[in-house]
């Protein structure tokens, strides 16, 4: 009989032998701090309804983009995986057989942050003893769904377990926010909060922009017949975020471009949209302007503004055709910021009430722009790796390489950003770890005290998210 699934306590931190026990101290003053996770993606009618997860592959498999990539790469498809069907291929039905696919790959995740993070789910949360494989994968199946029947398997009770002080979702600009309604009738509207996202809107030129405008219109209560109705609509949008709790906005576009327009070059492009004939070129520098507009709003509301261009979404076209937005393997691109944000930093850098955060998945730039960026404008802080970076030795780079510039303080803790519930405790744990590492390696090298490495530990853990987070 093989010996139980278990794993290292030391796992993730440092190797040698003098750093390695100063990395544990300082991770031992983190590892129980609560989660504070600011930028989430779990929908919030699993909050607002308290229902039982449905069963291992809807949990842990299907919404994990991560983890389907993988398989995908593999020459799994998306339709097997639980996705949705194509022309030429049914969508698997049974959770059974995805899992098995799951199990069957697990060998591909070797050496990547998705092996760290479901080790961590299967033994730490539900108490699996045995390797996925394709051999163990009915007997860990069952196992896992007899936890998720358990009452404290749901996930109002699982934010006690995880320990999750805050968690923010994140909500269409169009949101009636009846779920977070109801969470604040039960006691959880200091503790599930909005987001703001009006992405789709912002960008005139994509398929069912106007759709989408005509929903922003309906739930602010505005005719939205020009640009400036368009703009109150937004704000009306926002302020009904506000008095529900909300903190933040999140805006996911291509470029980091801040220019703005003029008001009637914005209203002549505003228009053409609505008549469907906006050009490619007047779309982007639509939006472009409307993230300048996104935060002269957020110096007005104060909601903080998070940033997180770069990303070229459905590089492949037939899934993004097949499966909707976001599908089509999602790839990184090359991103300027220095010249992109210097409009709203030149306009709101200093501004008292306005506050971003700047995320990005291109680390050529961490330490020749981003860095150098937040190292001096008050109002930006540099976003954790994320995102393709979000890996033990991305971590490291991050650190090693905007610290020297922005210091600490200039950063926003950790972010965990996954849809996938019963990860947050997982990457929340990963980046506690890296970071020990981190500032052990300052301590041996005497660069850093030891009571300053377990302060600047609790910070990047704990207070500095809800700082950067913090309503003016």
């Amino acid at each position: 009989m093989s010996e139980p699934w278990t794993l290292h306590p030391d796992r993730a931190l440092p190797a040698d032998p003098v750093t390695r026990p100063v990395a544990r101290e300082i991770y031992a003053a983190v590892a129980d701090l609560p989660l504070v996770s600011m930028h989430g993606h779990v929908d919030v009618a699993a909050f607002a309804d308290d229902a039982p997860f449905g069963d291992p592959a809807e949990l842990l498999v299907v919404p994990d983009h991560y983890l389907t990539r993988m398989l995908v790469s593999q020459g799994e498809t998306l339709p097997r995986l639980g996705i949705g069907a194509t022309a030429d291929e049914d969508v698997e039905t049974d959770p059974r057989a995805i899992w098995r696919r799951f199990c069957a790959g697990w060998k591909h995740f070797r050496g990547t942050p998705t092996r760290y993070w479901l080790e961590h789910e299967l033994v730490e949360i539900f108490g699996v003893t045995q390797r996925p494989s394709a051999e163990t994968a009915d007997a860990l199946y069952d196992q896992v769904a007899a936890r998720l029947a358990e009452p404290g398997f749901r996930p109002r009770a699982l934010l006690d377990r995880f320990d999750i002080e805050v968690i923010a979702t994140t909500d269409p600009a169009w949101a009636t926010l009846d779920a977070h309604a109801k969470l604040a009738a039960d006691g959880y509207g200091d503790r599930v909060l909005p987001t703001f996202r009006p992405d789709p809107l912002l960008h005139t030129g994509r398929p069912g922009w106007r759709d989408d405008v005509a929903r922003l219109a309906e739930a602010a209560g505005v005719d939205v017949t020009g640009y400036d109705r368009y703009l109150d609509a937004l704000r009306t949008q926002r302020e009904r975020f506000v008095a529900a709790g909300a903190r933040a906005t999140d805006h996911g576009h291509l470029s980091a471009d801040t220019t703005p327009l003029d008001d009637g070059e914005a209203r002549r492009v505003f228009d053409a949209a609505l008549a469907g004939t906006v050009t490619a070129a007047e779309a982007a520098a639509f939006s472009g302007h409307m993230l300048f507009q996104m935060a002269a709003m957020s110096a007005e509301d104060g909601l903080v503004m998070q940033l997180h261009p770069g990303v070229l979404r459905d590089h492949a076209s037939g899934p993004h055709a097949a499966f909707g937005p976001d599908r089509g393997y999602d790839i990184p691109v090359v991103t300027e910021y220095t010249r992109a944000l210097r409009p709203v930093l030149d306009a709101f850098g200093h501004h008292p009430g306005f506050r971003m955060i700047a995320f990005t998945v291109d680390e050529d730039v961490y330490s020749r722009e981003l860095a150098p960026l937040a190292g001096v404008y008050p109002a930006l802080r540099l976003g954790a790796p994320w995102w393709f970076l979000d890996a033990p030795d991305a971590m490291r780079r991050f650190r090693e390489a905007v610290t020297e510039t922005a210091g600490f303080s200039n950063t926003s803790g950790f972010v965990d950003d996954t849809r996938a519930y019963c990860s947050i405790p997982a990457r929340h744990d990963l980046a506690r770890r890296v970071d020990a590492g981190y500032l052990a390696g300052l301590v041996v090298e005497h660069r850093l005290d030891l009571d300053e490495a377990l302060d600047v530990a609790v910070d990047l853990a704990y207070r500095l998210p809800l700082a950067a987070y913090a309503r003016p």
